[in-house]
């Protein structure tokens, strides 16, 4: 699979995956219209250019099409207090000090299949080697069950429900489920997920 930025030439693909199908989309805010899925990716594209997200679409190299859309936000360098703060301290200004990583959906076919997986991997590997964070987090529905173990697959481990925490898909008041992972974790979880996407290409699944 490619994460490619997301810009507004994505409207038509994007939508074609949000409407193919949508059994799996309960408890996530993908937009079903043309004209909501034009302002989902606008409002995107805003929050890139005000540098508080970087949104991407998914495309998948198996069912060769965009099959759904991902990104990082809260991205905002902790401030670090005394002498942490100075020259030579520990205050950033170019990259975060956590990341995390949502607003992740895929069409149904592209579920069973290693993309998100791969997606995570590429995105993780960015998160902890290029910008060296602490942690990197994902929130999700705390009803959904399917996202929690897809979660906890790829090494994320809950911190915790944070309850009535914003408005759900569905239009209620929605409890989210709040995961973290570390970077001293990650180089366990990247060589366990390496291997597994390893199993699935000799398998013929990519």
């Amino acid at each position: 699979m490619r994460l490619i930025p997301l810009s507004g030439g994505h409207v038509h693909e994007l939508l074609t995956a949000a409407t193919a199908d949508r059994s799996t989309f309960a408890f996530t805010p993908v937009p079903g219209d043309e004209a909501s899925m034009v302002e989902y990716v606008a409002s995107a594209c805003r929050k890139r250019e005000a540098g508080e997200h970087i949104p991407f679409v998914t495309f998948s190299k198996v069912h060769r099409r965009i099959v759904g859309s991902t990104r990082f936000y809260d991205l905002t360098p902790w401030m670090w207090e005394g002498p942490f703060a100075g020259p030579g301290g520990r205050q950033r200004v170019d990259r975060p000090d956590v990341a995390t990583i949502g607003y992740t959906w895929l069409e149904p076919a592209a579920q069973r299949s290693p993309v998100n997986t791969e997606a995570k991997v590429l995105m993780l590997d960015h998160a902890f080697d290029t910008w060296d964070v602490y942690a990197v987090r994902i929130q999700t529905d705390a009803r959904n069950q399917r996202s929690r173990a897809a979660i906890e697959r790829l090494g994320f481990t809950l911190d915790g429900v944070i309850r009535a925490d914003k408005p759900g898909a569905d239009g209620t008041v929605r409890d989210s489920a709040t995961f973290s992972m570390l970077a001293e974790e990650w180089p366990v979880h990247r060589s366990r997920l390496a291997t597994r996407l390893a199993w699935h290409t000799q398998e013929g699944f990519l």
